[in-house]
C-alpha cells in the first residue's frame, strides 16, 4: 500500500443501465443536457478491430470506457460544433476490486462480472461503429497481482484491450471532464473523485491571464468506497465506525491539505463520484435517481451535513430500498460519506458542486481535441 505523502504533486499535469439518447453536451455554459451521463494519452482500440487513423475521424464516433474498482461505464458520442452529442451509454456495478485489498488479486467471480459487462460494451461500440476509442482501467488493475492475466483474458474473450492508467492521469482526466462546472465567477475549486479503490484530490485554479482552470496540485489516497467499507464494514455502520473511517481518511488527506489547503477565498468543492450524486438525490428527495436533476447542482455545507446525518440514521435495509442508493450501493455509501467528511474538514468550503461526469467525458474531450474536432471545453 502506498503512502499518502508520496502521492501528491504540484504543477500541471449489480444493475446494468443502458440509455440510448441524443444528448448534447455543450461547452463552458456550466449547465448540462438531459439524459444519463455518468502516462499515455494515446487512443486504445479493440484488439479485433484496428483503430482508424485519428486524422480521418474528426466527425466520427468516439467511445470512452472506464473500468473502475466498483463500476464499468461506457460513453459513446459524436463531436458537434460546441461540444459532443451522446449516442449511447452503459453503466453497471461489477465490484471488480471486491476483496483485492485482502487477497491481493481479482476474484474469479469479479472477473466473470467484468467480462459480462465488457461484452455488452464491445457490442455497443461495434453497433455504433465507434473507431476512436479510449478503454481504461483504474485502481483494481493497478493493485491486483493478477491484473495482467485478467487483461489478457478480457482481450481474448471480448476483444477489448484495457489500458491501465496511473493516478496522475486519472486525476487529469477527471479535471478535464469536470472543468466546465468550475464556477466562472470564482477562482477555482478543490475537485475530488471518490472511486471504489482510491480517491483523487486536485486543486484547480484560474490564472489571472488565463480563464482555463489548471491543475495546481493533486494527490491520490489508497481508499475508495470499496476498500474503506471492506476494512471497516459498510453494512451496519455505528457512529464509532463512521468516525474511525473518517479519521483514517483524514490522516492521508492531512499532508496535502497542510500544503495546499490555505487561501481558499472564492473557491468551492467540486465532487465527481457516486457518493456525491447519491447524496444529491437524497437531498432532493427524488423518488429515483435522475441525472437531469443532479449534474451541476449546488449543495451548501448544511445541506450536506443534514443529508449525511439522514443516511447515518437509516438501517442497511432502508438504504437498500432507497431508489437513489439501491442494494448495490447500500453497503458502500456511508464509506463514501466518511471520505467526503474528511475532505470537507480538510477544506472547509461553504459550497459543493455536484458532477455526474468525469473520466469518460475527459477521455472524449481529449480525443476530440487531438483530432481537431473540438477546440475548447
Amino acid at each position: 500500500m502506498f503512502q499518502a505523502k508520496n502521492q501528491f504533486q504540484t504543477g500541471p499535469t449489480g444493475r446494468g443501465k443502458t440509455v440510448c439518447m441524443n444528448d448534447h453536451t455543450r461547452l463552458r455554459d456550466g449547465h448540462v443536457p438531459h439524459g444519463e451521463l455518468e502516462g499515455s494519452m494515446a487512443a486504445v482500440a479493440l484488439a479485433t478491430d484496428p483503430a482508424v487513423p485519428a486524422q480521418a475521424l474528426g466527425t466520427g464516433v468516439y467511445a470512452a470506457l472506464d473500468l473502475g474498482t466498483n463500476n464499468c461505464r461506457l460513453l459513446i458520442a459524436c463531436p458537434t460544433h460546441d461540444g459532443f452529442r451522446v449516442v449511447d451509454s452503459f453503466s453497471r456495478i461489477i465490484r471488480l476490486g471486491e476483496g483485492v485489498s485482502a487477497t491481493g488479486s481479482i476474484s474469479e467471480a469479479a472477473i466473470e462480472r467484468a467480462i459480462a459487462a465488457l461484452s455488452i460494451c464491445r457490442d455497443k461500440i461495434n453497433l455504433r461503429k465507434a473507431r476512436r476509442l479510449r478503454l481504461i482501467a483504474t485502481e483494481a488493475c493497478r493493485a491486483a497481482s493478477n491484473a495482467e492475466g485478467f487483461r489478457s483474458r478480457v482481450a481474448a474473450e471480448t476483444g477489448i484491450e484495457l489500458e491501465v492508467i496511473d493516478r496522475e492521469t486519472e486525476a487529469a482526466l477527471a479535471v478535464l471532464g469536470c472543468s466546465p462546472l468550475v464556477d466562472p465567477r470564482g477562482r477555482g475549486a478543490i475537485l475530488f473523485d471518490i472511486g471504489g479503490g482510491s480517491t483523487e484530490l486536485v486543486r484547480i485554479e484560474r490564472d489571472p491571464e488565463n480563464p482555463e482552470p489548471r491543475i495546481k496540485a493533486w494527490m491520490s489516497i489508497p481508499y475508495g468506497v470499496v476498500t474503506l467499507a471492506e476494512q471497516f464494514g459498510g453494512r451496519d455502520v455505528t457512529p464509532e465506525i463512521y468516525a474511525a473511517m473518517e479519521r483514517e481518511v483524514a490522516s492521508h488527506v492531512a499532508p496535502f491539505a497542510e500544503e495546499h489547503g490555505r487561501d481558499l477565498t472564492e473557491m468551492h468543492l467540486l465532487g465527481t463520484s457516486g457518493t456525491v450524486t447519491t447524496l444529491a438525490g437524497i437531498h432532493l428527495n427524488l423518488p429515483r435517481y435522475d441525472r437531469r436533476r443532479i449534474d451541476s447542482i449546488w449543495m451548501n455545507d448544511s445541506d450536506i451535513t443534514a443529508t449525511i446525518n439522514k443516511l447515518l440514521g437509516m438501517s442497511y435495509e432502508e438504504r437498500a430500498n432507497n431508489n437513489c442508493i439501491s442494494v448495490e450501493r447500500a453497503d458502500l455509501v456511508l464509506a463514501g460519506c466518511a471520505i467526503l467528511d474528511a475532505i470537507r474538514r480538510a477544506f472547509p468550503l461553504p459550497r459543493l458542486r455536484v458532477a455526474d461526469r468525469g473520466l469518460r467525458e475527459g477521455m472524449l474531450v481529449e480525443m476530440m481535441r487531438e483530432d481537431g474536432a473540438l477546440r475548447s471545453w
